[in-house]
């Protein structure tokens, strides 16, 4: 079989990539130049650098396989950058990863793919793909190491796009996977993982995004739940909900981020037990079947990646929305990150936080 697999230089999309060729399919390897690397703010030195691109290709002649770099910087900025900004300056803290890794990665490099008569897309992603025996349908599992597992991210894939997909680590732990770069004499075997945003490397959100939009008008009041001003502060953009550090108040208790206001540039603080919620409500939801539930679903939500699935009851609503119930409380359910639905280790679907 005619594979692409998609290349980011790392030990995992290099493995992904060995492991096919070793099984005796016909790989093409792909990299995606997401930015102009001569911008010094482009992410030079983090995930998809001109190194990244360089290892990938040193990878590729390794296993004997063609290597090719694909631009996408013009769709990389509209889906991902253009979105992490907006927002931001919108009181809501975004995943670029979840955009990038879906809506970029795997709509964009099908399409790709089809021109190198490829019909199967490949990627490092610890994540697994199965049928279910009673529908016939494709599912998305975790991948086996829970640690390493980015099901989450993956939330958005539909049924076309699993058909014509593979995850050829899913089922390894990582320690197997650097064993298999070491034994293959891969380069990247003792490369560390990528764990800052690569188009922020420096962890600097709030200044990236005010020299994106030039000169950011977003300050004002820090209030308590009365109203109470208790300081001000210089953009919504520069807060999440749950956040504790950096508010720039002093108070007898610990304060946290609760909600952000936008409309009118206010953050509004308060003691840890009022960010606890038991419910939330999800829009451009995705059910990884097909079709939603067609009624309340028991399920396992998890609202951020390193979250910790809390137990409690979906239910589908209109124009792909989806209402979550949680059996106790959780803390710090956030606008504008995902949640995303489990049964057992499956994907049953999720969505973007209201």
């Amino acid at each position: 079989m005619k594979i692409v697999v998609a290349m980011s230089g790392g030990v995992d999309s290099s493995v992904a990539a060995a492991m096919l060729a070793e099984a005796g399919h016909d790989v093409i390897g792909l990299s995606m130049q997401l930015y102009d690397q001569r911008d010094g703010e482009s992410g030079y030195g983090s995930c998809c650098s001109l190194d990244d691109l360089h290892d990938a290709g040193r990878v590729a002649r390794r296993l004997g396989i063609p290597h090719y770099i694909v631009n996408f910087e013009r769709e990389f900025q509209r889906t991902v950058v253009s979105n992490f900004v907006n927002e931001y300056i919108s009181g809501r803290t975004p995943i670029p990863c979840a955009h990038c890794n879906s809506d970029l990665k795997f709509a964009t490099l099908l399409d790709r793919s089809m021109a190198y008569g490829a019909e199967v897309v490949a990627t490092g992603h610890y994540a697994r793909i199965g049928i279910d025996a009673e529908t016939g349908l494709h599912v998305l599992r975790r991948g086996l190491d829970a640690a390493k597992d980015q099901s989450y991210f993956l939330f958005s894939l539909t049924q076309e796009q699993l058909s014509r997909a593979s995850f050829p680590v899913g089922h390894l732990a990582k320690d197997a996977v650097r064993d298999a770069a070491r034994r293959l004499g891969l380069a990247v075997a003792e490369k560390p993982d990528s764990q800052e945003i690569c188009f922020v490397p420096d962890g600097d959100y709030a200044a990236f995004i005010e020299r994106k939009t030039g000169d950011l008008d977003s300050g004002g009041a820090i209030v308590n739940q009365s109203g109470d001003v208790l300081g001000r502060h210089g953009g919504v953009h520069r807060f999440t909900v749950g956040q504790r550090k950096g508010l720039g108040v002093a108070a007898a208790e610990p304060l946290y981020v609760l909600q952000l206001r936008p409309a009118d540039k206010t953050v509004v603080v308060g003691p840890r037990p009022e960010l606890e919620r038991t419910g939330l409500v999800a829009s451009q939801v995705n059910w990884i079947a097909g079709a939603p539930p067609s009624g309340p679903l028991r399920v396992t939500a998890q609202i951020r990646h390193r979250h910790q699935a809390a137990a409690g009851t979906v239910q589908a609503l209109e124009h792909a929305r989806a209402s979550m119930e949680f059996d106790s409380p959780v803390i710090a359910i956030t606008p504008g990150q995902a949640v995303v639905f489990y049964d057992g280790d499956i994907v049953v679907g999720g969505g973007w936080i209201d």
